[in-house]
């Protein structure tokens, strides 16, 4: 396989985890076009490869997940400029949330703004205890503009993402965890084998099986009720023409682990 390289962030996989790594020391990790790109692409190549069976994204050093949007780049765009940054940061982040592996952000340290939208994008968020998450766009004149004003109330509900939103503060992990945005928080030193722990977990499981798990949750999110059950219903019904459906039906009657082969 072909090694890929990165100017803003690092890539790397261990075990069956693809660790993805942005890298922009002197910018807190900031998010400009070049990184979007980037995190697109090395998304991709995860998703791409069999052997990964999910993705963790954290920022490097220990100050900042991704510290937000890279302002003098952003402060220099017109309106319709703005609006197709806008769209591509969509763009990007959709790829993230209807992935068909688990994903994960690994929050190490500020997630504002864009930082924060990207970890909301991810399935799950597990944070250090130095992790601080806001969208402060309000104090600079502007609104989220990477899917913050959709996912936030999906994920906290309405009037604690206006609250948010409106009033431009930063909260810490703890609050962020009794609000339902993060899954689990940690400290610093054990943030990287929790998730890999998380990870590892994940790869025992039948990889089909995730794969329309996450897929009945983030698309069935967008559905009426009764058309997304029908589409849980269908996808259940799929599962029985699996191996693995058989394999793991079998081995909880015969009391032992399952062999889960992803057919």
């Amino acid at each position: 396989m072909q090694q890929l390289t990165f100017d803003n962030l690092r890539y790397e996989i261990i075990d069956h985890g693809a660790w993805i790594t942005i890298h922009r020391p002197d910018k807190l990790n900031a998010l400009n076009r070049a990184t979007v790109e980037e995190i697109d692409r090395a998304v991709g190549a995860a998703l791409a490869n069999p052997s990964v069976r999910a993705i963790a994204i954290t920022g490097s050093g220990d100050r900042a997940f991704v510290a937000g949007a890279d302002i003098a780049e952003m402060c220099a765009l017109g309106p319709a400029e703005a609006q197709e940054f806008s769209k591509s940061l969509h763009a990007v982040f959709d790829r993230i949330e209807r992935a068909n592996k688990p994903i994960v952000a690994a929050v190490n340290g500020f997630a504002l703004g864009g930082g924060c939208e990207l970890a909301l994008a991810c399935h799950l968020r597990w944070a250090s205890t130095n992790a601080r998450f806001g969208q402060p766009e309000i104090n600079l004149g502007l609104i989220p503009g990477a899917g913050g004003t959709q996912r936030l109330p999906r994920i906290i509900g309405r009037g604690r993402a206006l609250e948010w939103i409106l009033g431009g503060e930063m909260i810490d992990a703890v609050a962020a965890e009794r609000l339902g945005l993060v899954n689990q928080v940690v400290l610093p030193e054990q943030l990287k084998e929790a998730v890999a722990k998380q990870i590892a977990q994940w790869s025992g499981k039948s990889q089909l099986t995730l794969s329309r798990a996450l897929d009945a949750v983030i698309a069935g999110a967008s559905m009426p009720q009764d058309e997304a059950l029908c589409f849980e219903a269908a996808l259940f019904g799929l599962c029985f023409a699996t191996a693995d459906m058989k394999e793991g039906t079998a081995a909880f009657l015969e009391k032992r682990k399952p062999s889960f082969r992803g057919l």
